[in-house]
């Protein structure tokens, strides 16, 4: 992997794991995605906070993700309820769950120019700085299944 590649996937690595922040900020606080957006530019992106240093995260990918998750959250919640078992309801996940859920079912969907292995490794990722590695093998088997949905097999 060139250093240019390895960088470029490192900012998107950190846009996706501040995407899961803000969209779980967004349901927590109600703040609107234009607010959200701009105190996650000027502030979290690349800033040291406490000590902990951010990486610099790709902005634009960042923003698809935030942006696209709030437009078609309802479209997302559906697809990702679909794939609860019988007797789970979307609601009863928690809230950082479903933000992680809803980036990487959003990624699956609209960005068809990432692999379909790289989107869920990489929230398999993310779920590793929330959870223990159950919640990680949900969130494996859970987006395994969203992108069975929507994205078509490759060629053999």
């Amino acid at each position: 992997m060139s250093s240019r590649t390895a960088s470029r996937t490192k900012a998107r690595a950190a846009a996706r794991l501040a995407a899961v922040q803000a969209l779980y900020q967004q349901e927590m606080e109600g703040t609107a995605v234009p607010q959200l957006l701009h105190e996650f530019h000027h502030h979290r992106l690349g800033a040291t906070i406490e000590g902990v240093e951010y990486a610099e995260a790709d902005v634009d990918f960042f923003d698809d993700l935030v942006s696209g998750v709030t437009a078609r959250r309802a479209e997302l919640d559906e697809r990702i309820a679909g794939r609860l078992s019988a007797d789970w309801k979307l609601e009863r996940l928690d809230r950082p769950m479903r933000a992680l859920l809803r980036a990487g079912a959003y990624e699956l969907l609209a960005r068809p120019d990432v692999p379909t292995g790289a989107v869920i490794s990489e929230y398999v990722d993310v779920a590793h700085a929330f959870y223990d590695r159950r919640e990680a093998g949900f969130v494996n088997g859970l987006l395994d299944a969203v992108a069975k949905d929507v994205r078509a097999p490759a060629a053999s």
